[in-house]
């Protein structure tokens, strides 16, 4: 059963071109589901030699997808939500299992899905949170009261993220000819390897060409890395190499609310809005392929509309 799971994420790479990171997370949770099939399996064997007095064989190894039916898929998310799992978590499990069956049924390893009928567990959207535009100056403002090679890195890192409004998967996998500072634009590949260009405004320009310039060739230790940002040891930083760096310099700057990688990208969307900028342009800087994922953030500046206006006007 496993050669089956492991042709599923192989199909993910090769035809899908989902990243590491998305792969990463379909491998655990569909490890997960075959490790409690396999446990299930086993209980239930177990249980029919005592009934039978040890006449049946007790090894799980005659298990195949062929023989998952909806009650055991079921019984898997009765299992997740027993283990008090958040509902979001469930529902990304129960997707990666549905994707699977889908998958076996398209390449004739199974002749009925039985995830076809199964609804998908509710989950109720939660507003993304965003720093305020003082909140984000003071997250920026924190490396340039250091001069290091490191602080000019995170500098034009913080700068550029907040300016483009990229993931930061996108952002630690800029490579150094994505970035067109004569022009101001950035090339980055987002969510299925779809490409888009982004403008990038004065600010990040300037800070990404004084860690070109100072910061860089004092990290680099090979001419041959072609990354953009590098971490200490001259190599590519990664994604959670990035998130240790913002959470620091959020403690610096006093902020305490929750931050999350995706905090100043979502206060890029909801600070364009609140300035003007249209609903499409937005969905197009951020790589949005639905423009139903951008209006969340419009619901983010309603919100603050009404903050503002209910401080302006106090009930008495």
């Amino acid at each position: 059963m496993q050669h089956e799971v492991d042709g599923f994420l192989n199909f993910l790479v090769v035809e899908k071109g989902f990243s590491p990171h998305t792969v990463a997370a379909y491998r655990n949770d569909l490890t997960q589901f075959l490790d409690f099939l396999v446990e299930a399996e086993s209980r239930a064997r177990a249980a029919a030699v005592l009934v039978s007095a040890g006449n049946v064989d007790s090894s799980p190894n005659g298990l195949e997808w062929s023989s998952i039916n909806k009650m055991r898929i079921i019984s898997f998310i009765i299992s997740l939500k027993e283990k008090q799992y958040a509902s979001t978590t469930v529902a990304r499990k129960v997707a990666a299992v549905k994707s699977f069956f889908h998958f076996l049924v398209a390449e004739g390893v199974i002749k009925n899905d039985p995830t076809e009928n199964l609804d998908s567990p509710k989950v109720g959207k939660s507003l993304p949170h965003t720093l305020a535009v003082e909140e984000v100056d003071e997250l920026l403002e924190q490396p340039s009261r250091l001069s290091t090679p490191e602080a000019l890195r995170d500098k034009a890192m913080l700068e550029l993220l907040y300016a483009t409004g990229m993931r930061v998967s996108e952002l630690t996998s800029l490579n150094l000819d994505d970035i067109n500072l004569a022009s101001g634009y950035v090339r980055c590949l987002g969510k299925g390897s779809k490409e888009r260009i982004v403008p990038v405004g004065f600010q990040a320009v300037r800070a990404v060409e004084q860690y070109l310039e100072q910061g860089r060739p004092q990290i680099a230790r090979r001419q041959s890395q072609n990354a953009l940002f590098l971490n200490h040891r001259g190599e590519r930083l990664t994604r959670q190499g990035f998130w240790l760096i913002v959470k620091a310099y959020a403690k610096q700057a006093g902020i305490s609310t929750g931050i999350t990688p995706h905090t100043l990208r979502h206060s890029f969307a909801t600070h364009m809005l609140n300035s003007g900028a249209d609903l499409r342009s937005v969905q197009e800087l951020l790589g949005h392929a639905n423009i139903s994922t951008t209006q969340i953030y419009t619901h983010l500046t309603s919100e603050r509309m009404r903050e503002v206006y209910d401080q302006a006007h106090p009930r008495a």
